[in-house]
C-alpha cells in the first residue's frame, strides 16, 4: 500500500510558505500542496493548528509548524542531493545564525510595514513603521558587507539560510527598496531569483500579486 505524501498547508504568495516550498523544490520532494486559497484547506489547517499560521507540514502522524522547522524536518526525513543543513556542526551553526538574521531583521520589519498598511488609518503606527524601515537599512548594510566575498549566505553551498533569504529579500525590496549602493545585496537577490526552486515559487505566486497591500511593483 503506497505511503501518503506529506501535506503542506501553505499559500503561494506567503513569504514563509515560499521558504518551505523552496526546500521542497530544491530536492524535488513529492508532496500534497494544500493551497490555502481553498476553503477546505483552511478548515483543515484550523483543525491542525489553532494559530492558523502557515506553512504547516503533516507527514504521517507528525505535524511540523514553522518554516525553519519544516526545512530541518525535510532535511532529516526527506533528504535529497541538496543538503540544506550542513553535517558539519560549525557550518550548520552559521547557517542557523543567518536563518535567524533573515527572519528577525529582514522579514520581521518588512512585515511590520506591510501589516501596518492593512490597518485602518486611525490605528496605524507611523513610529513603528519608521523604526522598521531603519532596521531594514541597517540589515541591508550589514548583509552587503557579508555578501561581498560569498555566493550564498552561509558556508559554500545553498542552504536553509538561502531558503529564507529568497522570499524575504524579494518582498523587502518591494516594501523598502534596497539602496542602489548595496550592490552585493542586489546581486545576491538576483542569484536567488535565478535559482530554479525560487523562480518556481515566484511564478506560482504571480496570480496573487494584487494582494500586496503596498502595490506590487511591475518587476521581478
Amino acid at each position: 500500500m503506497p505511503t501518503a505524501l506529506p501535506r503542506l498547508y501553505a499559500h503561494p504568495f506567503s513569504s514563509y510558505s515560499q521558504k518551505a516550498l523552496v526546500a521542497l523544490y530544491e530536492n524535488q520532494v513529492p508532496f500534497d500542496y494544500r493551497n490555502l486559497e481553498d476553503p477546505q484547506a483552511n478548515e483543515e489547517l484550523a483543525a491542525l493548528w489553532p494559530m492558523r499560521r502557515f506553512p504547516v507540514l503533516v507527514d504521517g502522524d507528525r505535524t511540523v509548524i514553522e518554516a525553519t522547522c519544516i526545512i530541518e524536518y525535510l532535511d532529516l526525513h526527506h533528504a535529497g542531493p541538496v543538503k540544506l543543513v550542513p553535517a558539519d556542526r560549525d557550518t550548520a551553526l552559521e547557517v542557523r545564525m543567518l536563518d535567524r538574521f533573515f527572519d528577525n531583521y529582514i522579514s520581521t520589519p518588512q512585515q511590520k510595514v506591510v501589516f501596518d498598511r492593512m490597518r485602518p488609518e486611525a490605528e496605524r503606527d507611523p513610529r513603528g513603521v519608521d523604526d522598521a524601515r531603519a532596521m531594514l537599512d541597517i540589515a541591508y548594510a550589514w548583509l552587503d558587507q557579508r555578501m561581498a566575498t560569498r555566493e550564498w549566505a552561509a558556508g559554500e553551498a545553498f542552504s536553509l539560510a538561502d531558503c529564507g533569504a529568497a522570499p524575504f529579500l524579494f518582498y523587502a525590496d518591494w516594501t523598502h527598496p534596497i539602496d542602489s549602493g548595496f550592490t552585493h545585496v542586489h546581486a545576491y537577490r538576483q542569484r536567488l531569483l535565478a535559482r530554479p526552486s525560487f523562480k518556481r515559487a515566484v511564478d506560482e505566486a504571480r496570480p496573487y500579486r494584487s494582494y500586496f497591500p503596498l502595490g506590487a511593483p511591475d518587476r521581478d
